[in-house]
């Protein structure tokens, strides 16, 4: 590849950005294409978690490490509550940020206005209502989830209740899910996360509202409604053609609970490396990303059997241990038995994600579905 060659990112979100700033800092010329008017378009204000479990270093630490901004407004999450689906509360506390509570959308103090500024400031060219439909050079896709494998659905709103989280593990509110509440700087978000049922979505948003407002007073002032979905899977190639995919267009997603944004942004880095290295990209995801993602899709197969009793069993056990971080990350460790088990849970959880647009034989669509699971 030619270092004056301009490589083209298709979609402005944390992956596609993170890509393009590791670019950029490189010395190479990068154009970003977005579908849409705006950066963070589809998130408008939603608050989220950049979980901070998955390795013993600080989430931030590792961004600032990958050399990807932070300077985004953030509010460390160390205590909380989580219900079980009697009403009992169960405390959740932990030494170091559990996550970081982060706003996403076009705003001002958004992750991804920061990631967009870094960005710019680099020489990065952004081109907004721009959707590509096929690239022939140097090129990275990031287009964002392609199927509903699982959906957030609930409001957004304004708000006089104090900065926190709050957590229902309930599947007469979230079926094999979870229903949230955060709320930072007078913003609240609160939606029922669902991995099925999602032709009943209204019914279960109606309930998580009405057990939040019973369990802890919640005030929504202005509501607005939103939803979201996530797509995951283990692939057996992040590629397309000649073309790496990042994020969850490639399926680069926690498939337990959806903190899928610094995945995501690792692999934006991971693909540029692979261009700027002449490296293989699938070989360093999968050296980076691979076990953590086995070892959610264990994580998801048995938290989808425990049904209401065992979400409580799993609460009785946190309430046991003195940090949720440390718990968490036991069950994001690489070991022999969720190796063992790895491959029934892949056959047990199916991605919703089909090959369907392409016979992705030197693919250059940027549009394009496929991509098998990955059998490690």
């Amino acid at each position: 590849m030619m270092s004056d060659t301009a490589i083209e990112i298709a979609g402005a979100g944390p992956a596609g950005l993170a890509a393009a700033i590791t670019l950029a800092r490189a010395g190479r010329p990068v154009i970003v294409h977005e579908a849409q008017a705006e950066v963070g378009y589809r998130f408008k204000r939603d608050l989220q978690g950049l979980e901070n479990w998955t390795t013993r270093q600080d989430a931030l630490a590792v961004l600032r490490e990958l050399g990807v901004a932070t300077d985004f407004k953030r509010l460390p999450c160390r205590q909380g509550t989580v219900f079980d689906a009697w009403g009992k509360a169960y405390a959740i506390y932990s030494h170091e940020p559990l996550f970081y509570m982060v706003e996403r959308g076009p705003g001002p103090d958004t992750l991804d206005t920061a990631l967009l500024r870094q960005a710019i400031g680099l020489g990065v060219e952004v081109r907004f209502n721009s959707r590509v439909q096929q690239v022939h050079g140097p090129a990275i896709f990031a287009t964002g989830p392609k199927a509903a494998d699982v959906i957030a659905v609930g409001y957004h709103f304004d708000t006089h209740m104090a900065d926190g989280f709050w957590a229902i593990c309930d599947d007469d509110l979230a079926p094999k899910g979870y229903a949230y509440l955060l709320v930072m700087g007078g913003k609240g978000t609160v939606k029922s996360c669902m991995f099925t049922g999602f032709k009943q979505e209204a019914r279960y948003v109606q309930r998580t509202v009405e057990a939040f407002a019973r369990l802890v007073g919640l005030e929504m002032i202005d509501p607005r409604p939103h939803g979201g979905v996530g797509n995951f899977r283990i692939p057996v190639t992040a590629r397309s053609g000649a073309h790496a995919v990042v994020g969850e267009q490639a399926g680069f997603q926690d498939t337990l609970w959806g903190f899928g944004m610094r995945a995501a942004m690792t692999s934006g880095v991971l693909a540029a490396c692979s261009l700027l290295e002449g490296s293989d990209y699938d070989r360093l995801w999968r050296q980076e990303l691979g076990a953590l993602m086995a070892a959610a899709m264990v994580n998801r197969a048995l938290y989808g059997l425990l049904g209401n009793r065992g979400y409580r069993w799993l609460l009785h056990q946190q309430e046991n241990r003195s940090d949720a971080r440390e718990l968490l990350h036991r069950y994001y460790c690489p070991s022999l038995v969720r190796r063992l088990l790895a491959p029934l849970a892949r056959r047990r959880f199916r991605s919703q994600r089909k090959d369907e647009s392409c016979n992705h034989v030197d693919c250059s669509c940027v549009w394009c579905r496929h991509g098998r699971e990955w059998h490690a």
